[in-house]
């Protein structure tokens, strides 16, 4: 358990890391008005440094992410003989391997879906005893808030058989697809759902893939999420370079790729984005799994600030 003395009067440091920006902000706006400082992380190796830097009192990692998962940091962190920081684990996809992992490790476990703030706010409440009632209350509003259990890419083209594909094979690696046919919803889906990554094709109705970038780019919510372009026809170099070109100080297209069912070059570039998994846990995994998180949230977790700066 974490103890903020009274005397320090300084908000507990909270580092949130999900490959998933809609869960991101969302966890990151609520903690917030509980009272914690809170910084945030995309991915394994982000964590790792932000955790070096910005040595938090407590870490929300999500189990899946890109480049390196939340456990592998979780144990790379590890050190028994120094000082500990609380680590509340969160995943779209319980099973009973991560649960027994997250016990052996000490961390508490929080799977997401319908429960997901009953228990954030136990487990929240558990470590931080003198701060229940504000986070209580904060948690209490959110009931409602949907936290996604499976990042979501979006798909913006007008072509049924590409999207039907599409969709198929990133339900087989764990995520859920979003479908616009045109520029303009796709541009009010990304606002409203936040992808992890959008996947557009270079021309779409109601615009192209210049004008959706430049859209998305035009709003903070949208300014930095991944835009992979897809063109049945080859693009000249100039065309390539400007759609990856930076735009008001942020990124342009992720990458400019042959449009075609063979998926495996747009798949592999996905994974520095998002995190794949494959074979989602099965229905009787998750019950599982949330049996275990309720024995899990009685233990406070092993992992240490000292090692954060050593490691």
């Amino acid at each position: 358990m974490t103890d903020v003395t009274e005397a320090s009067h300084e908000a507990p440091k909270m580092l949130i890391a999900d490959d998933d920006p809609a869960i991101q902000r969302v966890l990151a706006e609520r903690c917030m008005k509980m009272g914690f400082k809170v910084e945030t992380a995309n991915n394994g190796m982000r964590l790792l440094v932000k955790a070096r830097q910005f040595q938090p009192d407590i870490l929300i990692v999500d189990a899946n992410m890109p480049v390196l998962d939340g456990l592998t940091v979780c144990t790379r962190l590890l050190d028994p003989g120094s000082k500990a920081v609380d680590v509340i684990l969160i995943t779209g996809y319980p099973t009973q391997d991560i649960a027994e992992r997250c016990e052996s490790l000490g961390l508490f476990f929080g799977p997401k879906g319908p429960d997901f703030w009953k228990n954030l706010r136990a487990a929240l409440t558990e470590i931080f005893p003198k701060m229940a009632d504000k986070i209580n209350e904060v948690a209490a509003v959110s009931a409602t808030v949907e936290i996604p259990l499976h990042p979501r890419v979006l798909v913006v083209d007008d072509d049924p058989n590409l999207v039907k594909f599409l969709s198929s094979r990133l339900g087989k690696y764990g995520l859920d697809t979003l479908h616009a046919s045109d520029a303009v919803h796709g541009l009010r889906l990304a606002l409203k759902q936040q992808p992890v990554a959008i996947v557009s094709n270079y021309k779409i109705a109601d615009g192209n893939a210049f004008y959706l970038l430049h859209r998305l780019r035009s709003t903070p919510e949208t300014g930095n999420v991944p835009v992979f372009v897809l063109s049945e026809q080859k693009i000249d170099g100039l065309t390539v370079q400007t759609l990856k070109r930076e735009i008001c100080g942020r990124p342009g297209a992720a990458q400019v790729l042959k449009k075609s069912f063979d998926s495996n070059e747009l798949f592999e570039a996905l994974q520095n984005y998002c995190s794949f998994v494959t074979g989602p846990a099965t229905q009787s995994d998750g019950l599982a799994a949330q049996g275990a998180s309720e024995k899990i949230s009685a233990g406070a977790s092993s992992l240490t600030r000292d090692n954060m700066a050593s490691d």
